[in-house]
């Protein structure tokens, strides 16, 4: 015998679906979605940086311990001495001088000085880790040249300086700072969405704070 169907219910007044959250909680949502996502990734994009600053902090603060690697080197040598021998210093082939020694004894670094004297003029060559220094005689464009390396460990310490360096360097510096700035940020608002870590973080935070202004105050002359 076939059963009867089932009575039939209006519909009309009830929802047919999850009901929608309050747009607060969407955004409380949204935001700690995207600040996982920002910690992550940022974490392991700035993960060499985070290795690199860290390991040359130490080798900064250590800097006596590579003493023994500095190689120093002394030529001798001339250029034209019509470039130098002229009495307007203002004439002196400043460009030809340096394109010569750079191209002739393998110079690296920017130009750091070219000072001219009444009898010599005394170029600087500077980068990280590396100087090379030129003293030129005017009378008869004949010079002394000293250059100077001084290892990769101090290499790696001017770079995290950012000394004699360059101003693309410089920039490289600053978004590392900017990359680290976000993933400190991106992490402390993770915190507040783990409610049974959130105060102990906090708490946590503000204890290594406190550590390291009692180490300035205590440690630093």
């Amino acid at each position: 015998m076939a059963s009867s169907p089932a009575p039939f219910v209006p519909t009309a007044g009830r929802s047919t679906g999850s009901p929608a959250g309050p747009p607060k909680s969407k955004l409380k949502k949204r935001t700690a979605s995207w600040s996982r996502w920002l910690h992550v990734y940022l974490s392991m994009v700035s993960f060499f940086v985070v290795l690199f600053f860290s390991v040359t902090g130490i080798t900064l603060n250590h800097a006596d311990w590579f003493d023994g690697q500095q190689a120093e080197t002394k030529r001798t040598g001339a250029v034209p001495a019509a470039w130098v021998h002229v009495p307007d210093t203002a004439r002196i082939n400043k460009l030809a001088i340096v394109e010569l020694l750079r191209s002739k004894y393998a110079l690296r670094g920017a130009v750091s000085e070219f000072e001219m004297q009444d009898d010599q003029c005394a170029v600087s060559f500077k980068g990280p880790g590396y100087s090379a220094d030129a003293f030129i005689n005017r009378q008869d464009g004949t010079f002394e040249l000293t250059e100077l390396r001084q290892g990769l460990v101090a290499v790696l310490n001017d770079l995290h300086k950012g000394r004699d360096t360059g101003a693309g360097w410089s920039w490289v510096i600053d978004l590392s700072a900017g990359f680290l700035t976000l993933v400190s940020l991106s992490g402390l608002v993770m915190l507040f969405f783990l409610k049974n870590k959130r105060v102990r973080g906090l708490l946590v935070a503000v204890v290594g704070g406190a550590l390291c202004w009692l180490a300035y105050a205590l440690l630093v002359p």
